[in-house]
């Protein structure tokens, strides 16, 4: 049975008697053992710097004899050369314009002459009268604190570096995403003789590939096709859908240029190739165009895409209604609606992707709305498809955030009489 056991109180507890020898031989330890032994190096120097008292702790630190230090050696020579340089710097003007620094992070050159990371904390010892007498200095070990901060260091370089390749490989992406959507798209449009056309598409994201779509390509017999469409979803599967709808479009105009075929056609090659797992379907505008001395002849056909819409050249603006037109490429057998009209000079055919009509606007996050649409393009001159488009590039621009989809544009318009065309007024007989 132990010594303690023996004056256990009947509760099991040590009694007062017990606790207070276990105390009284702790402080029995002499003020001298605790400077020598303490858990931190201490050291006294002169003004000058001259080491006058070290303890065993920081000696032990040091890999030194007292003989060689106390009296023999100053506090800057036990600090590496980057050491010396901050004291000199900033350490030693800093603790005597303020008479205490604390906490200060440097290196010591250790036993074997290792480094060794400290930090330190002195203050000035004044005599009666404020004279400056010595210096009084603490050194902690700070090592496994800089191994700590060096993790964390190495944690944030990495966590940096890991970022940057982030940012660098997402630029590659967007790069590459940029090129293969410029691919979806027609480089430039042809010219059309006696008419103007002009484009415009806006991508949401430029981290995923878009599927609004259009063209404008010569059928010969001074006959253009026309087409504008939306594939459902985005990414490269709807990248895919895109490719396979314009190019179909493009054959099947060529083959037999009756919009509702054309619409037909693209219906089933689309159900037929997603006809299972996956289906996928679009909207789309499908047109032919036949410039004739005066004006020129418009047939299309939608396929549950959004109304086209003409600017006069009188000011006024109105849709081209095509009502019950269905989706492309959902059921094996759809129904689409053509329509004919006459553009004359001055006027614009604007074709567009419900990106515009269905952008959230002001502090409700309304609906842009077609009838906005209309509205915005009644009140704009009638100057022809390049002014229009530059004027709707503008408003999607405005809307911010609040256009979350891609958006297609594509006007086409009959360019207006130029002076020397126009009749010259009879002159009047003033005789």
């Amino acid at each position: 049975m132990s010594r303690t056991d023996e004056v256990q109180n009947p509760d099991g507890e040590p009694d007062a008697e017990t606790t207070d020898t276990a105390f009284t031989s702790l402080l029995e330890d002499s003020v001298e053992e605790l400077y020598e032994r303490a858990p931190c190096g201490y050291l006294s120097t002169m003004m000058d710097g001259t080491i006058a008292k070290i303890n065993a702790t920081l000696l032990d630190w040091l890999g030194m004899e007292r003989a060689h230090v106390v009296g023999r050696m100053r506090f800057t020579d036990l600090l590496t050369v980057g050491g010396k340089l901050y004291h000199e710097t900033h350490f030693a003007p800093m603790l005597q314009m303020k008479g205490e620094i604390n906490g200060i992070a440097l290196d010591i050159e250790g036993s074997g002459r290792k480094r060794m990371a400290v930090l330190v904390t002195s203050k000035v010892k004044t005599g009666e009268t404020g004279e400056p007498l010595l210096i009084r200095t603490t050194v902690f070990d700070a090592r496994d604190r800089r191994a700590y901060e060096n993790e964390l260091l190495r944690g944030r370089q990495a966590a940096e570096e890991a970022r940057r390749q982030a940012e660098a490989d997402r630029r590659r992406l967007q790069e590459a995403l940029a090129v293969l959507q410029q691919a979806l798209l027609p480089a430039t449009l042809p010219t059309i003789p006696g008419m103007v056309a002009s484009s415009y598409y806006h991508t949401a994201s430029p981290d995923l590939l878009g599927g609004d779509f259009y063209d404008l390509y010569p059928l010969g017999g001074d006959r253009w096709a026309f087409f504008l469409g939306d594939v459902c979803g985005k990414g490269p599967q709807a990248a895919a859908v895109t490719s396979l709808a314009r190019y179909t479009l493009r054959a099947a105009g060529l083959h037999d240029p009756d919009p509702v075929h054309v619409l037909t056609t693209l219906n089933t090659v689309l159900h037929e190739r997603y006809t299972s797992g996956d289906p996928r379907y679009c909207t789309a505008i499908f047109g032919v165009l036949h410039p004739g001395s005066d004006r020129v002849a418009v047939h299309l056909a939608s396929g549950g895409h959004p109304s086209a819409l003409i600017q006069r050249a009188d000011g006024s603006a109105d849709y081209l209604p095509t009502p019950g037109g269905m989706l492309i490429g959902v059921l094996p057998e759809a129904e689409f609606v053509s329509v004919r009209t006459e553009l004359f000079p001055g006027d614009t055919l604007l074709l567009y992707t419900d990106g515009l009509t269905e952008a959230r606007t002001g502090p409700g996050r309304d609906l842009y709305g077609e009838e906005a649409l209309r509205t915005f393009a009644a009140g704009q001159r009638a100057a022809g498809p390049q002014a229009l488009v530059g004027a709707l590039t503008e408003l999607l621009a405005g809307f911010g955030d609040g256009l979350d989809d891609d958006t297609a544009l594509l006007a086409l318009g009959v360019a207006p009489p130029s002076p020397t065309d126009l009749p010259t007024p009879a002159s009047e007989d003033l005789t």
